[in-house]
């Protein structure tokens, strides 16, 4: 046998190794990890009793060395018990095409506007993949349409994501209501950074998640870990970072993790559905932090801006449809933009099931129950500002856990007029109220029917409070 023939079996032998060995780091760590962590490596060479091995970025380098050196060791000791140690570097890039062993994760094929650009996810510069939230390539800055009630947090949202080096806003706070517009800028800034600041780090998730991986990492003792993946981001975006309220251990780390960046000069976007003075359970040093930059609020729409989205939505996907129609949805539909976006959806599926034009009739027909309930609809934060406006109570009262009588009473005010007023549940009516459970919202329920028999003031104003909420 040839030297020529002994090393291309030696080679054969070493590579079915290294195929047995992946195939424990498969079985052994799950398809994900091995998937994002451990599949590009690739076996270059074995001299002596050291294995020598590739990956395509050094970022992938460390995190392999830091976490499955030692495991990857193992497994070619049991192999081959010649092999003693592993050594793991970066594979040279190619120089005729130094983008061919570059990996990427997340957004490599966002969308349209952002075509061939390099994608907001690369191994060279982003954390742990599996902690980013996906980007709604929909969701751009050229999709959003800006009017009185977001054009202040608009504004705010494409300085931070066109800036270059200065943060101008640290943290640019977001706040309204649902279905107002508050994710779509969020992943506006996502895509805006991709196109403007490709190589900063960004880490887009929302509030539950980080929580999840907060308690997870507690769990299997790997906090370090945890504090390295997220301090060592160039950009950090938080959505409905309300869900923490109350969370004390989240909110600690947080609260952390929040300073580290602010003391790089690295930026954080957080949304919520309230004020960050309004976040009643979150902790006073939390809700200054989030205050300290730039807080903007998205107002309920108007009938200009709604018209103006249905009229971009329609131009978008080259619809023809009577300007009249979109008029009318903009004027009856005014809860938020998601249902009036769904209900111009619902009219345009019908005529086309059916095979009939959109007409003012056949809109009024499908979109029946819609209107009624939207005719009709009293939300519980109108209900709750109303009631605080009549008894001279803080907005914040309505969800803090204060048990003072003047505040406690006008709160079980605004759960009664809720259970009357709206189609909301208990747990649903509870969970406005900061939380609370329904078992809490039953004895308000009945602690008002009570009062109303014996104070004929206290029923006087509740339904002085229905007249003017109906």
């Amino acid at each position: 046998m040839t030297a020529q023939t002994e090393f291309e079996a030696s080679g054969m032998t070493r590579n079915t190794q290294w195929e047995q060995i992946r195939g424990k780091l498969r079985s052994e760590y799950g398809e994900a990890t091995f998937n994002s962590w451990l599949k590009n490596i690739e076996l270059e060479k074995i001299d002596g009793s050291k294995a020598s091995m590739t990956l395509p970025t050094r970022f992938l380098r460390d995190w392999v060395l830091n976490n499955y050196a030692n495991r990857i060791r193992q497994l070619w000791n049991t192999e081959d018990n010649s092999i003693t140690t592993v050594d793991i570097r970066v594979k040279p890039l190619d120089k005729k095409n130094t983008s061919s062993h570059k990996p990427t994760f997340g957004l490599a094929d966002m969308s349209e506007p952002f075509k061939g650009k390099k994608p907001l996810y690369a191994e060279t510069t982003s954390p742990d993949p599996s902690l980013m939230a996906p980007l709604d390539p929909r969701f751009t800055f050229e999709n959003f349409v800006v009017g009185k009630s977001n054009e202040l947090a608009h504004a705010a949202a494409r300085r931070v994501a066109e800036a270059k080096d200065s943060v101008p806003f640290n943290p640019l706070y977001l706040y309204g209501g649902v279905g107002l517009g508050k994710t779509h800028l969020m992943h506006a800034i996502g895509h805006g950074i991709a196109a403007n600041s490709p190589e900063k780090k960004v880490l887009y998730l929302s509030a539950e998640k980080f929580m999840y991986r907060f308690i997870r990492a507690l769990r299997f003792k790997d906090t370090m870990n945890f504090k390295d993946q997220f301090r060592s981001v160039d950009v950090l975006m938080i959505d409905d970072v309300q869900f923490i309220s109350g969370k004390d251990s989240t909110q600690e780390e947080f609260f952390h993790t929040f300073n580290a960046l602010v003391d790089q000069n690295h930026q954080i976007i957080i949304s919520g559905d309230r004020s960050p003075t309004d976040l009643e359970e979150m902790e006073e040093r939390m809700r200054s932090r989030l205050g300290w930059g730039l807080v903007a609020d998205i107002h309920p729409t108007d009938y200009e801006l709604r018209l103006g989205i249905l009229q971009s939505k329609v131009e978008q996907g080259k619809i023809d449809i009577d300007p009249r129609i979109l008029e009318f949805l903009a004027h009856r539909i005014t809860s938020n933009v998601r249902e009036l976006e769904g209900a111009l959806n619902r009219v345009l599926a019908y005529s086309d099931l059916v095979g009939r034009a959109v007409t003012l009739e056949s809109t009024q027909e499908v979109l029946r129950d819609l209107l009624r309930a939207n005719d009709r609809r009293i939300t519980i934060e109108e209900i709750q500002k109303k009631v605080a406006e009549h008894f001279n109570i803080r907005m914040s009262d309505m969800h803090s856990a204060r048990r003072a009588r003047a505040v406690a009473r006008p709160r079980q005010v605004a759960m009664y007029l809720a259970k009357h007023l709206t189609s909301r549940s208990l747990p649903e009516i509870g969970r406005k109220f900061g939380g609370r459970d329904h078992t809490t919202v039953m004895h308000a329920l009945k602690k008002i029917d009570e009062l109303r028999q014996e104070d004929i003031a206290l029923s006087e104003d509740i339904d002085l409070l229905m007249r003017m909420l109906e």
